[in-house]
């Protein structure tokens, strides 16, 4: 009996530990991200590296895409659970269609980061040189194509849009002078600007709607919301410290580095750049500016209700 009974106890013991370390296996979250390489887009990335997604429970496992709609088609495929820095025309625009997503963060106030840019030689030296020119965003109701529009409606330019896809991409056709006038965002190729290789004409700052509303968003799919919404609460939580930690620590600075492939005197500038209170996720600022831009950029086809602006947000904190 006493061999019975010490056969059991070492059952029940192998059955806890195994117990014990399921517990302590993190849970995959697959995220989509777009433009690697840019500072506030580096969240997933520096968090995981960080090790504070883990302490969270979490194992990010991170896709990059081109911009924000390419992010939002494989989130509603189901091809990952939350999706970070998609322009938010692009997320209500696709919500307003249907897809079972809402939006679960703020991901960047304003736009900051934007700017439009030309080679060197280039004879445009002003905004106002802007008009009849081609001038560069990523994907159709991306952040870029957004703050494009409104850079034209304020100063009342007849440019020609051009999509480009990914930031690398657009530098290429500028370059090859496919298109006039590239877009960017910080840091991307302010080592380029700092070597009078390319000139900044504007940015996100001289587009006065561009300063009072969320730019981007973050976003997951309905089945995750509802399957695997402790799992999003704890993301939520990783988010915000991790943001903290890209502000407080230096050696943040050293990983966004390592991931960005910038020189020390463009990644010193990042926090300068791009304030903290920027990337502040817990609120959507703007929302009945933010569904105007939507209309009138044809996004969307008709203001929001109430009731419609509630059911899309749902910022997981508990």
């Amino acid at each position: 009996m006493s061999v019975i009974k010490t056969l059991l106890r070492a059952a029940m013991i192998l059955g806890t530990l195994s117990l014990s370390a399921q517990a302590q296996t993190p849970e995959k979250l697959r995220i989509a991200v777009t433009q690697r390489g840019a500072w506030d887009t580096s969240v997933a990335e520096m968090g995981q590296r960080a090790g504070i997604f883990r302490k969270h429970g979490l194992d990010v496992e991170i896709l990059y895409t081109q911009a924000g709609p390419e992010a939002i088609q494989a989130l509603i495929a189901g091809s990952v659970d939350v999706a970070t820095g998609a322009g938010v025309a692009a997320g209500i625009g696709t919500i307003a269609k249907g897809a079972p997503l809402k939006i679960i963060s703020n991901e960047i106030l304003g736009a900051p980061d934007q700017y439009w840019y030309v080679p060197a030689e280039s004879p445009i030296r002003t905004i106002v040189d802007l008009n009849s020119k081609t001038i560069a965003f990523s994907l159709p109701g991306s952040s870029s194509n957004i703050a494009l529009l409104a850079l034209m409606a304020q100063y009342k330019l007849d440019a020609k849009p051009t999509s480009t896809g990914s930031i690398a991409s657009t530098l290429t056709q500028v370059l090859t002078k496919q298109v006039e006038v590239g877009f960017s965002a910080v840091p991307f190729f302010l080592d380029k600007v700092e070597a009078g290789e390319i000139r900044i004409i504007a940015t996100g700052e001289d587009v006065a709607v561009l300063k009072t509303r969320t730019g981007r968003v973050n976003l997951s799919n309905l089945p995750t919301l509802a399957n695997r919404r402790p799992a999003l609460v704890r993301f939520h939580a990783a988010y915000k410290e991790v943001v903290d930690w890209m502000y407080e620590d230096p050696e943040a600075l050293t990983v966004f580095a390592e991931i960005s492939g910038l020189p020390p005197s463009v990644v010193n500038k990042v926090r300068t750049l791009l304030p903290k209170a920027t990337m502040a996720p817990d609120k959507i600022v703007g929302i009945e500016q933010i569904i105007t831009e939507a209309i009138q950029g044809k996004f969307i086809a008709s203001p929001f209700s109430v009731a419609q602006v509630e059911a899309m947000i749902d910022i997981p904190t508990k």
